[in-house]
């Protein structure tokens, strides 16, 4: 694969949950709580996959905030498991996004970033739930498009769509940044954007929260600080 000519860029949106936020560790986290009384024997990576099959199926139907989605997929690993989730962990899931942890390198890498680029983001959120995030993530982001606005989640188009409309800079003007081939690199390529995948599971076997898919990047890098590397150089 060849380097991408970051002058052709004026910039860089990013999905938020997966590169920025380690939404793995911040569900799995969630989860402890919900599965230590109910004798779960799993891998981490098998409880992963089963709830992004939850999570994935509910984005992809009528749309509804991001908060019910997170509870609705943890009553469906629930019911794949053999036991009822009751309202109040159903609810204490959703909120407990605001305790996922950023990645160790998002806050320097964004703000080495956003010295030379206008930076956004396109995620799968309700607003105020990113606005808990972004605490974490060490800059005021020029963009911020969400689910919620857009009423619909990404692989979905809407979501790009509407930051296309919302981002002052013309769309080849723009690389998109994100770990999920699924949710970020199959639309983008659709919609004609220049990608970098952030690939975070790199040095893991299997999938984790991220469903199956295929795409091809303009540029793969193991982590933010590479991809600052990679632009600023």
């Amino acid at each position: 694969m060849e380097a991408i000519d970051f002058s052709r860029f004026d910039a860089i949106t990013f999905d938020c949950y997966g590169t920025l936020i380690d939404w793995e560790r911040g569900i799995l986290n969630a989860l402890q709580p919900v599965l230590a009384t109910r004798g779960i024997d799993l891998t981490e990576d098998e409880l992963l996959e089963r709830y992004a099959r939850h999570e994935a199926a509910l984005e992809a139907s009528e749309y509804q905030p991001y908060r019910q989605v997170l509870g609705a997929s943890l009553r469906g690993l629930g019911k794949d498991l053999g036991f009822a989730i009751a309202d109040d962990e159903a609810s204490v899931f959703a909120e407990n996004l605001g305790a996922w942890p950023a990645f160790h390198d998002t806050a320097p890498a964004l703000r080495r970033l956003q010295a030379r680029f206008k930076l956004g983001v396109i995620t799968n959120c309700d607003r105020d739930l990113f606005a808990l995030s972004n605490r974490r993530l060490g800059v005021t982001f020029d963009w911020i498009v969400t689910a919620e606005d857009a009423r619909a989640y990404k692989p979905s188009l809407p979501p790009f769509e509407l930051a296309f409309e919302t981002i002052a800079v013309p769309r080849d003007r723009i690389l998109h940044a994100a770990q999920s081939l699924f949710h970020d690199h199959v639309p983008g390529k659709q919609l004609g954007l220049t990608t970098a995948w952030v690939d975070r599971r790199h040095d893991r076997p299997g999938f984790g929260a991220t469903p199956v898919a295929s795409a091809t990047p303009d540029l793969i890098v193991p982590d933010m600080t590479t991809l600052a590397d990679v632009a600023l150089r």
